[in-house]
């Protein structure tokens, strides 16, 4: 898989999953901006866990400079896209993995801790994203990788911030790839599970050294490769790899007459029926479904 002459800005990268993508992307020859949380000044020239990933790069031959800056200081994440691309010339890859956990059950959150957690993760990600989007849109090239979880997938009991935080990660994927799709950007979700700092003391210790960072990290290249889908959630955790997808059922017209909450009772069997399941590639393709359905039912379409 060839990753000759890219450039990568990887966030969150001072360790855990951050780390093992900035690490695995410059085995394969990428430069790569280490992002991490520290002081504005910009690049790092101390011991920051940043610049400890980048040094530990630099001494396996490979290229990468630290950057410390909060994801959701848009200022100054506009900084340090601007300084990589003066120091490189470009940016094709752009991996939003930046997070922090505040895990309460709903009748216990604090909201600043629900807008904490939405202003990392999700306007973490919006800012960095909208910082290279010009650049990749330029050079007729980019891949964005948002992280994502099952917890905004599936749920999970006292994530009700990270959930909705990470649900929101699929949407703007899911736009940003429409928008993309004819400037050479593709933009796809990682959904890792894995033994990290912010998952310590959630997982039996007994499986922690399967879901290892490692593990992950090859399923993110690939989604920030030449070869990369785009739109597409791969779940991943301790070397399995799996596809996330949202589907509908295929939809069950009711006339005007019978349109009640009775009948959509009495029919829920088949509206709730996912034995044939459709993807839709656009909320405008949903629409244009739903009313081709309608249309047909009531003769306006012939």
């Amino acid at each position: 898989m060839n990753f000759e002459g890219r450039v990568a800005v990887v966030t969150g990268a001072g360790g855990g999953l951050g780390r093992a993508h900035a690490v695995a992307l410059a085995e394969r020859g990428v430069k790569v901006v280490v992002n991490d949380m520290g002081s504005p000044s910009g690049v790092s020239t101390g011991r920051s866990a940043a610049a400890q990933v980048a040094a530990e790069i630099r001494a396996a031959g490979g290229e990468a400079l630290a950057h410390l800056c909060d994801v959701t200081d848009a200022e100054a994440v506009e900084r340090m896209i601007g300084e990589t691309v003066a120091q490189w010339g470009r940016v094709d890859i752009l991996i939003n993995n930046a997070g922090v956990l505040r895990d309460k059950s709903f009748a216990k959150i604090q909201l600043d801790h629900v807008r904490q957690v939405v202003d990392v993760h999700l306007m973490g990600s919006i800012h960095c994203t909208k910082a290279v989007w010009p650049h990749m849109v330029e050079q007729g090239y980019g891949r964005v990788l948002m992280t994502t979880s099952a917890s905004g997938i599936y749920g999970n009991f006292g994530q009700s911030n990270y959930g909705a935080a990470k649900s929101g990660l699929v949407g703007l994927m899911n736009v940003l790839a429409i928008e993309g799709e004819r400037k050479g950007i593709r933009v796809n979700a990682l959904a890792p599970t894995a033994a990290t700092q912010m998952t310590e003391g959630l997982i039996d210790e007994r499986i922690l050294g399967l879901l290892t960072p490692e593990s992950i990290a090859p399923g993110a290249l690939f989604l920030v490769s030449e070869q990369a889908p785009t739109k597409t959630i791969l779940a991943a955790g301790a070397g399995v790899f799996a596809i996330a997808q949202m589907k509908e059922s295929p939809g069950v017209y009711l006339p005007e007459d019978d349109r009640s909450p009775e009948t959509i009772a009495e029919r829920w069997a088949e509206i709730s029926d996912m034995s044939d399941p459709v993807v839709t590639a656009s909320a405008f393709d949903q629409t244009k479904r739903y009313a081709a359905m309608a249309g047909t039912e009531t003769g306006a379409v012939p």
